[in-house]
C-alpha cells in the first residue's frame, strides 16, 4: 500500500506538469482549431527564463519562497510575451491559409526555438537553483513510507490554483466571454464587435504563461534543465489534451493527470504484467489509441456535427 501510495503521489505531481501544458494546446485548438507544436518548446523557455531571472536577480545565491515567487511569476510574463510574438508574426500571417499550413508553419517554428536554443546554450543540462532546499531536505511522510517533498507539494498547490484561476477567468470574465464566443464561431464573433485578434493573441499569452509555470516547477523536481527538454514533455501533454477531449477545459485537467499516473504505475508495476519500465513513454500514446478507438472525441469531449 505504501508504494501504491507513493506512485500514485509521484504520478499526480507529473500529471499536474502536464496538464498545465495541455491546457495550452487546448485553449489554442479551441479557438483557432491549431496544435501549437511550438508549445512544448514554450515550456522550455519558461524554464531557462527562470534560471536567467533567478540568477540576474540575486535569488540563485540566496534561494528563498519570495525568489521563486518572483522567478515564477516573471517567467510566466515573459513566456505570455513570447506566445504572443509566435502568434502576430508566424501564425496570424498564415490562418488565412489552409489548415496545413498553419500546422506546417508550427512544427517549423518548433524546431527553430529547440536548435535555436542548442546553438545557442549547448545541448549540455543546466542545473536550475533549488529554491526550497528539497533536494538537500528530508520529505514529509504522509502515510507509512510514502513521503512527499517540498516541490511536489509547490507543483500541486501552484497548479490547482492557476486551473482554478483560468476556470474563473474563461467562465466568470467578459474576455472570457469573449474567448468562448470566438471559439464557437470566429466570424459571428467579429460581427458582434469582437476584436478576434487580441483575443487570440491573449489566449497565446495565457497558454504560454501557463506553459512557463510548468517549466519553472518541474525545474523544482528535477533541476536539470535542457533545450530539448519540452519535445517528449509538449507530446505528452498533447495527448492529453487529446484524451480528455481537446478544447475543453476540464479535459485536458483529466487527462494531464491520467497520463501522469499511467506512466508512474507501469515503471513501478509494470513488470508484473511483462511491461518493461522502458516503456513508459509508450504506454502514453497506446492509451491515446485505445480511448480514441472508443471514443473518438475524448473522455470529455463532444462530437460536433458539422454541415457540408
Amino acid at each position: 500500500m505504501d508504494t501504491f501510495v507513493q506512485q500514485l503521489i509521484n504520478g499526480l505531481t507529473i500529471g499536474s506538469i502536464y496538464a498545465l501544458i495541455a491546457l495550452g494546446y487546448t485553449m489554442v485548438y479551441g479557438i483557432l482549431r491549431l496544435i501549437n507544436f511550438a508549445h512544448g518548446d514554450v515550456y522550455m523557455l519558461g524554464a531557462y527564463t527562470g534560471f536567467f531571472l533567478a540568477h540576474a536577480l540575486g535569488f540563485a545565491a540566496a534561494p528563498s519562497l519570495l525568489g521563486l515567487g518572483v522567478t515564477l511569476v516573471g517567467a510566466m510574463i515573459a513566456a505570455a510575451i513570447i506566445g504572443t510574438i509566435i502568434e502576430r508574426f508566424a501564425y496570424r500571417p498564415v490562418r488565412k491559409y489552409a489548415r496545413m499550413t498553419t500546422l506546417i508553419t508550427a512544427i517549423g517554428v518548433s524546431l527553430f526555438i529547440e536548435y535555436a536554443f542548442v546553438a545557442v546554450r549547448g545541448a549540455t543540462p543546466t542545473a536550475f537553483p533549488d529554491f526550497l532546499g528539497s533536494q538537500s531536505q528530508p520529505p514529509y511522510r504522509l502515510f507509512g513510507n510514502a513521503a512527499i517533498s517540498k516541490a511536489q507539494i509547490l507543483i500541486f498547490v501552484v497548479s490547482v490554483a492557476l486551473m482554478l484561476l483560468l476556470q474563473h477567468v474563461v467562465y466568470r470574465t467578459k474576455v472570457g466571454t469573449a474567448m468562448r464566443a470566438v471559439s464557437f464561431n470566429l466570424n459571428s464573433a467579429k460581427l458582434m464587435g469582437i476584436n478576434t485578434d487580441a483575443i487570440i493573441s491573449l489566449t497565446f499569452a495565457i497558454g504560454s504563461a501557463l506553459a512557463a509555470a510548468g517549466g519553472v516547477l518541474t525545474a523544482q523536481y528535477n533541476p536539470n534543465i535542457e533545450p530539448l527538454m519540452g519535445v517528449l514533455t509538449g507530446l505528452k501533454a498533447f495527448v492529453a489534451a487529446v484524451l480528455g477531449g481537446i478544447g475543453n477545459i476540464p479535459g485536458a485537467v483529466l487527462g494531464g493527470l491520467l497520463i501522469g499516473a499511467a506512466e508512474t504505475f507501469v515503471v513501478a508495476y509494470g513488470a508484473n504484467i511483462g511491461i518493461a519500465p522502458t516503456y513508459r513513454d509508450a504506454v502514453a500514446f497506446a492509451i491515446l489509441i485505445f480511448v480514441l478507438l472508443l471514443r473518438p472525441a475524448g473522455l470529455l469531449g463532444t462530437t460536433v456535427q458539422e454541415k457540408v
